[in-house]
């Protein structure tokens, strides 16, 4: 298992790679993958980090279900921002759903450790 602090800081790290407001890091089978978000001019089709990491992993090979962790830091927020700020978009929270439905899901600037089910407690296709 790879420690919340080391991942929100592998998180974070991302940022020095891209061009971006939110980085991303999963880990399925003991390895990490990273993901950044994408903007483009046409913004309704940006890719956002989660959503990165999370392809970035099943690319690899990682099936559905084995995302163990998920690592979220978006460092332009400002200290202090109400956790709204600072969690996943809902199309993120249904991705989370769907392929990593078990991850414990941390999110920097927050001590709390997540599930799908706290963000998404109802999501589509996901048993309660």
């Amino acid at each position: 298992m790879i420690s919340r602090a080391e991942l929100l800081s592998l998180a974070r790290e991302v940022a020095l790679k891209a061009h971006c407001r939110v980085r991303a890091a999963v880990v399925a089978d003991e390895k990490i993958y990273v993901g950044v978000n994408v903007e483009i001019s046409s913004y309704g089709l940006t890719l956002c980090a989660e959503r990165s990491a999370l392809a970035a992993a099943m690319s690899a090979g990682v099936v559905a279900g084995s995302v163990t962790q998920v690592a979220v830091a978006c460092i332009d927020v400002p200290q202090g921002a109400p956790i709204q700020d600072r969690t996943p978009c809902g199309a993120c929270r249904q991705w989370l759903a769907d392929l990593a439905p078990h991850a414990v899901i941390y999110v920097d600037g927050d001590m709390r450790d997540f599930t799908i089910d706290d963000l998404l407690p109802y999501a589509f296709g996901h048993e309660a």
